[in-house]
């Protein structure tokens, strides 16, 4: 890690909610570093913080105070247009309850943020087969999610989030709705990804099983972080 373009720096992070009166700190001046071409676990109870750092990595929050490096872009300060921008290519996130279009096949549901993004249908759809070929769903392209198991529709949310090609892959407890046997191969297709495509990919879960999975194990516990 002698590049800032292989790790993410985070520097006195702190991020806290209003309830009534009273300011309710989550993340406490967090100091960080996760490491890139991984696949990092961030591990947890509920409330410890974990979903808080997932989304101000992707920018769906923004943090009260402190400094974050994603691959050497800094995150902080960054306007608007620059934030829709960076969660477009830089960041890929799948979450645990797979949000697919019911009504749109697997191949569409994965081509959609490239024809969004101003690729052609018919080279969107090319490039969304490819990656549902990579993810092991080849024969699956013309399905609607209700015809695909809980596995299966995950392995699309994940296509999905890697069509563009992201630096980064955030996952939001990615395995909290599936069968231990599905949850393993999701394991499984995350260490591919990292390996085949030279992704990075930082994923929070409450599973103690899932997250000895990871390169790298990070703990945490009332906003304060520990490597394994």
């Amino acid at each position: 890690m002698n590049s800032s373009t292989n790790y993410i720096q985070i520097s006195g992070l702190s991020k806290s909610y209003r309830q009534g009166e009273e300011n309710i700190p989550v993340l406490e001046d967090l100091n960080l570093v996760i490491p890139g071409n991984e696949l990092v676990t961030l591990m947890g109870p509920s409330g410890s913080g974990k979903s808080t750092l997932l989304n101000i990595l992707s920018a769906i929050e923004s943090a009260d105070s402190g400094q974050i490096s994603v691959f050497g872009e800094e995150l902080i300060g960054k306007t608007e247009d620059q934030l829709t921008l960076y969660r477009r290519t830089t960041i890929g996130i799948v979450f645990q309850f797979f949000h697919l279009l019911p009504y749109l096949s697997a191949t569409d549901n994965v081509a959609l943020p490239l024809f969004l993004n101003g690729m052609s249908k018919k080279r969107a759809k090319k490039e969304a087969e490819s990656v549902l070929d990579l993810v092991g769903l080849g024969n699956r392209l013309k399905f609607s999610p209700k015809e695909l198991s809980g596995g299966e529709k995950q392995r699309v949310a994940i296509a999905r989030a890697i069509v563009h090609k992201p630096k980064l892959v955030l996952a939001d407890e990615p395995t909290g709705n599936l069968d231990s046997k599905s949850s393993l191969q999701i394991m499984e297709l995350f260490h591919k990804c990292v390996k085949d495509l030279g992704l990075s990919l930082f994923m929070v879960t409450h599973n103690p099983e899932m997250g000895k999975m990871g390169n790298t194990q990070i703990e945490m516990l009332d906003g304060k972080t520990k490597i394994r």
